[in-house]
């Protein structure tokens, strides 16, 4: 029989917590246990859990504060049982979720992930929209395509994985607030086997003020690098991966050049150091000639690139854009 782990690291999760725990209480599948990695949370989390009193519940407390980074890292240094998935301590099980994936790993055991589809909630548990369609099977090649078209979404939540394969990998990547690392670690483990995907929706992922979104600049940009940096030392080690970058290497770029250009200039200058627009978008041209060398990318080719750099660059074009936004809240450039 198969045994699973939920695990969660937290740090003062709130109602959102007392929510996401029930949820999985109350799975149909019942071989599973419940491990809460607390980061000393100050807000009842701890008090909470313990009033559960819940034989499946497994509660490992930090010493001290930990960072976000070295929370998740923990993952690997716990007991586990046979297979483990992550979830944020403010996302939402639907009681079917053990039960699907139980039901896919019985059909294709050789498949190294799983996963299922899934919709979107805002802070009051109200849907936004489902999940993009996903394939039902997937190698390391068709996910990195997916992943480089943008053509999936990607969370921390809902995947499900050996725990052997996640420690093997050395569970999620050590990138600045986790920014990126799920799409190595998603990837890595898909290369080894495969990824097979459930057409069910089977939970919940909570749209809200989250580590992305408030998330530094330099942050941002440095998860981008490292990501870049290992999208071109994979091109490296294999012919398939070295082909679907050489396709799709740019569209991936030029889809975060434009997103991390808009972000910086809405951010003041005094909050992002010495970064500027015109600064991103250069780098941006040296990540393209490193994975796809002789391309003919330019950044600013994009026109809302392009009125971003000479917003940046002049301060008034700064003021008057600063003064714009606080009026018109919608975004601006697309």
């Amino acid at each position: 029989m198969r045994t699973y782990s939920i695990i969660i690291p937290v740090r003062n999760g709130g109602e959102y917590l007392k929510e996401c725990v029930k949820s999985i209480l109350f799975q149909r599948l019942k071989e599973f246990n419940l491990i809460i990695l607390d980061n000393c949370s100050t807000d009842g989390t701890v008090p909470w859990i313990r009033s559960l009193n819940d034989p499946r519940i497994v509660l490992i407390e930090s010493e001290e504060p930990l960072s976000i980074e070295e929370s998740w890292r923990r993952v690997v240094t716990v007991p586990k049982n046979e297979f483990i998935t992550l979830i944020g301590h403010d996302d939402v099980l639907r009681d079917n979720y053990l039960s699907v994936m139980d039901n896919l790993i019985e059909r294709f055991p050789e498949a190294s992930l799983y996963q299922c589809h899934f919709n979107y909630i805002d802070e009051k548990g109200i849907q936004i929209r489902d999940c993009k369609p996903m394939a039902e099977k997937e190698t390391g090649g068709e996910f990195l395509k997916s992943v480089l078209t943008n053509q999936i979404d990607i969370m921390g939540t809902g995947f499900m994985m050996r725990s052997r394969d996640y420690d093997a990998v050395g569970g999620i990547p050590d990138y600045p607030n986790l920014l990126f690392a799920d799409f190595e670690l998603w990837f890595r483990l898909t290369a080894k086997s495969g990824k097979i995907t459930s057409t069910e929706r089977c939970f919940s992922f909570r749209v809200h003020q989250s580590t992305t979104s408030s998330s530094p600049d330099i942050k941002m940009q440095t998860a981008f690098d490292r990501f870049i940096s290992y999208l071109a030392r994979i091109k490296e080690e294999d012919a398939i991966y070295e082909n679907v970058i050489n396709q799709y290497g740019i569209r991936f770029i030029s889809f975060y050049c434009k997103g991390l250009s808009h972000r910086l200039l809405r951010t003041p200058r005094t909050k992002r150091g010495n970064l500027t627009v015109r600064s991103f978008t250069e780098k941006c041209k040296l990540y393209a000639d490193l994975l796809v060398p002789g391309n003919n990318y330019n950044p600013t080719d994009v026109l809302s690139v392009w009125i971003a750099v000479i917003l940046d660059s002049n301060p008034v074009g700064r003021f008057l854009f600063g003064l714009f936004k606080k009026i018109y809240s919608k975004p601006v450039l697309k």
